[in-house]
Protein backbone atom coordinates (compact mmCIF):
# COMPACT_ATOMS: atom_id res chain seq x y z
CA UNK A 1 0.00 0.00 0.00
CA UNK A 2 1.49 3.52 -1.36
CA UNK A 3 0.93 6.00 1.48
CA UNK A 4 1.61 9.58 0.71
CA UNK A 5 3.05 11.58 3.32
CA UNK A 6 1.26 14.88 2.72
CA UNK A 7 -1.89 13.14 2.73
CA UNK A 8 -1.29 11.82 6.18
CA UNK A 9 -0.31 15.16 7.23
CA UNK A 10 -3.00 16.76 5.69
CA UNK A 11 -5.55 14.18 8.30
CA UNK A 12 -3.16 14.79 11.04
CA UNK A 13 -5.53 16.76 13.41
CA UNK A 14 -8.23 14.54 12.19
CA UNK A 15 -6.43 11.39 13.63
CA UNK A 16 -5.23 13.52 17.20
CA UNK A 17 -8.88 13.34 17.60
CA UNK A 18 -9.79 10.26 16.98
CA UNK A 19 -6.94 9.19 19.08
CA UNK A 20 -7.79 11.01 21.98
CA UNK A 21 -11.75 9.50 21.57
CA UNK A 22 -9.74 6.02 20.85
CA UNK A 23 -8.52 6.21 24.52
CA UNK A 24 -11.64 6.02 25.72
CA UNK A 25 -12.76 3.35 23.96
CA UNK A 26 -10.35 1.52 25.37
CA UNK A 27 -12.11 0.99 28.97
CA UNK A 28 -14.92 -0.72 26.42
CA UNK A 29 -13.09 -2.93 24.46
CA UNK A 30 -12.77 -6.19 26.28
CA UNK A 31 -12.54 -10.16 25.73
CA UNK A 32 -12.44 -13.21 27.14
CA UNK A 33 -9.32 -15.36 27.36
CA UNK A 34 -10.03 -19.36 28.24
CA UNK A 35 -7.88 -22.53 28.49
CA UNK A 36 -8.29 -25.88 29.42
CA UNK A 37 -11.70 -25.92 27.50
CA UNK A 38 -13.04 -23.21 30.38
CA UNK A 39 -11.71 -24.55 33.23
CA UNK A 40 -9.70 -20.87 33.46
CA UNK A 41 -11.17 -17.99 32.28
CA UNK A 42 -9.74 -14.05 32.17
CA UNK A 43 -11.69 -11.23 31.00
CA UNK A 44 -8.87 -8.38 30.12
CA UNK A 45 -9.68 -4.92 28.56
CA UNK A 46 -8.21 -2.79 26.07
CA UNK A 47 -6.36 -0.96 28.91
CA UNK A 48 -4.95 -4.38 29.31
CA UNK A 49 -6.36 -4.39 32.97
CA UNK A 50 -7.53 -7.83 33.92
CA UNK A 51 -11.37 -7.56 34.79
CA UNK A 52 -12.11 -11.06 36.03
CA UNK A 53 -10.30 -14.16 36.81
CA UNK A 54 -12.89 -17.37 36.90
CA UNK A 55 -11.47 -21.03 37.83
CA UNK A 56 -14.10 -24.30 37.54
CA UNK A 57 -13.21 -26.36 41.06
CA UNK A 58 -12.68 -29.09 38.81
CA UNK A 59 -9.28 -27.04 38.07
CA UNK A 60 -8.20 -27.11 41.44
CA UNK A 61 -9.52 -30.62 42.66
CA UNK A 62 -6.82 -32.78 42.07
CA UNK A 63 -4.27 -30.17 43.76
CA UNK A 64 -2.16 -29.78 40.39
CA UNK A 65 -0.73 -26.27 41.07
CA UNK A 66 1.57 -26.78 38.47
CA UNK A 67 -0.95 -27.34 35.89
CA UNK A 68 -3.31 -24.98 37.52
CA UNK A 69 -0.74 -22.06 36.86
CA UNK A 70 -0.12 -23.24 33.14
CA UNK A 71 -3.99 -23.35 32.87
CA UNK A 72 -3.84 -19.38 33.87
CA UNK A 73 -1.18 -18.81 31.91
CA UNK A 74 -2.66 -19.91 28.77
CA UNK A 75 -6.01 -18.10 29.68
CA UNK A 76 -3.85 -14.47 30.46
CA UNK A 77 -1.90 -14.97 26.84
CA UNK A 78 -5.12 -15.74 24.83
CA UNK A 79 -7.02 -13.03 26.45
CA UNK A 80 -4.45 -10.69 25.75
CA UNK A 81 -4.14 -11.78 21.97
CA UNK A 82 -7.98 -11.38 21.50
CA UNK A 83 -7.81 -7.60 23.05
CA UNK A 84 -5.06 -6.67 20.72
CA UNK A 85 -6.97 -7.89 17.69
CA UNK A 86 -9.53 -5.89 18.62
CA UNK A 87 -7.30 -2.48 19.12
CA UNK A 88 -5.46 -3.52 15.88
CA UNK A 89 -8.94 -3.41 14.37
CA UNK A 90 -10.26 -0.07 15.83
CA UNK A 91 -6.86 1.60 14.87
CA UNK A 92 -7.17 0.21 11.55
CA UNK A 93 -10.71 1.41 10.91
CA UNK A 94 -9.97 4.95 12.56
CA UNK A 95 -6.39 5.45 10.38
CA UNK A 96 -7.92 3.93 7.26
CA UNK A 97 -5.24 0.90 7.33
CA UNK A 98 -2.48 2.81 7.55
CA UNK A 99 -0.20 1.27 9.82
CA UNK A 100 1.62 2.82 13.02
CA UNK A 101 4.53 0.40 14.17
CA UNK A 102 4.84 1.32 17.80
CA UNK A 103 1.19 2.06 18.96
CA UNK A 104 0.24 0.35 21.70
CA UNK A 105 -2.02 -3.10 21.46
CA UNK A 106 -0.98 -3.29 17.68
CA UNK A 107 1.17 -5.92 16.22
Amino acid sequence: MNVNPFDLLKNAQKIQEQMSGFQEKLGGISATGASGAGLVEIDINGKLEVLAVRIAPQAVEGGDLEMLQDLIMSAFTDGMAKVKEAISGEVGAMTGGINLPGFPGVM
